[in-house]
């Protein structure tokens, strides 16, 4: 399929106001914009993190493992306008594995005293370790990427309320073909079908509620058709220049300060060889079940159907109930973080601003 056949809803170039980023200080300034990247899990995102991180005013590190844990156990760390919480804080993000901070290549000390001695609330302390990342790679901004962002927009606006998102779309066909391969995945097909148009219709919402200055999407098959193209334009959206380097990101990988994770995502690369391939990949009733699940979304998105014949009462019945049960867990997880936010221990915005970087 080439980039003319795809859909336009990525096409939506703004050109905001330029923002500096953090280098060795924090002044009064402009609101930071942090980059958010999400999609659906095997969308393609660790090829775009690689392209944005090889831009050089952009840091994305791998996939971290502390923002959302941070913010879910902020009753735990109290009041930080204490200055003993804060500590209790950055002990916690910079000691404990399962952060995976030691990943990022910084001095846990040090930056354990940055946020000791910041600004008393979450989002200051998770930005300070993020700009710590972008000096230590001398960039001037930095950006985080995790397909579970897509259901967390809101919590991430309340902490960084300048941020900018980019959702990457795949067709879902190969989403759910690759997810089904991956040894990690626990979830059976109705599962991954299920998330993708949970991201989609997210997808959907966000571009009406955040508008085109903090929200964009783009398509992996016309990213990787013609990369040039697709990230002048993302670059536009972000108020960045455009640099070249975006479109070798192997030839950059290995000079990055954090390890590629594990299995496939070491191996990103600019290539066609996927796209398409769930006809192979897939069985006949799970590409029919796929396709009636999407509906419309698909086609918007100017992706072409098998032309299979409709999957049997049965197995959508049971897609339906996949679906049903995962609409509740979110529902009741959406009533828990309402109730939350009622009982907070402190404020959780950023109050970090950004600065310029010399000769950034």
């Amino acid at each position: 399929m080439s980039a003319a056949q795809l859909g336009s809803r990525s096409d939506r170039p703004v050109r905001p106001a330029r923002l500096e980023g953090l280098g060795g200080g924090v002044r009064p300034g402009p609101p930071d914009r942090p980059i958010f990247v999400f999609g659906c899990p095997r969308s393609g995102a660790t090829l775009l993190r690689l392209m944005l991180h090889s831009h050089h005013r952009i840091a994305i590190p791998t996939e971290t493992k502390f923002v959302l844990p941070a913010y879910t156990a902020r009753f735990e760390f109290g009041d930080l306008g204490e200055s003993e919480n804060r500590r209790a804080l950055a002990e916690w993000l910079t000691g404990s594995r399962r952060t995976r901070f030691h990943a990022l290549g910084l001095d846990a000390a040090e930056v354990a005293e940055e946020i000791a001695a910041g600004p008393p609330t979450l989002g200051s302390a998770l930005a300070l370790v993020f700009h710590a990342y972008a000096r230590h790679c001398g960039k001037a901004r930095w950006g985080d990427r995790r397909p579970s962002y897509a259901r967390h927009v809101g919590t991430l606006l309340r902490m960084f309320p300048g941020a900018q998102f980019v959702h990457l779309v795949r067709d879902g066909r190969d989403c759910v073909a690759s997810l089904r391969e991956m040894p990690w995945y626990e979830h059976d097909v109705h599962h991954a079908i299920s998330v993708w148009r949970e991201t989609i219709d997210i997808g959907r919402r966000l571009a009406g509620r955040l508008g085109p200055d903090a929200y964009y999407e783009l398509q992996y098959e016309r990213l990787i058709a013609d990369p040039a193209d697709e990230l002048i334009r993302l670059c536009e959206f972000l108020g960045e220049d455009f640099d070249p380097a975006m479109t070798h990101p192997q030839v950059a990988h290995g000079g990055f300060p954090v390890p590629p994770p594990r299995g496939s995502h070491a191996r990103a690369s600019i290539t066609s060889d996927h796209v398409g391939s769930w006809a192979e990949r897939l069985e006949p009733w799970e590409i029919a079940l796929a396709e009636a699940a999407f509906g419309e979304r698909l086609a918007e998105y100017g992706y072409e159907p098998s032309g299979l014949p409709k999957p049997s009462a049965a197995r959508l019945a049971r897609l339906g109930r996949t679906s049903a049960h995962r609409r509740m867990a979110q529902h009741k997880a959406d009533l828990r973080e309402r109730w939350q936010r009622r009982h907070e221990p402190g404020p959780v915005e950023s109050l970090l601003r950004a600065v310029s970087v010399e000769g950034g």
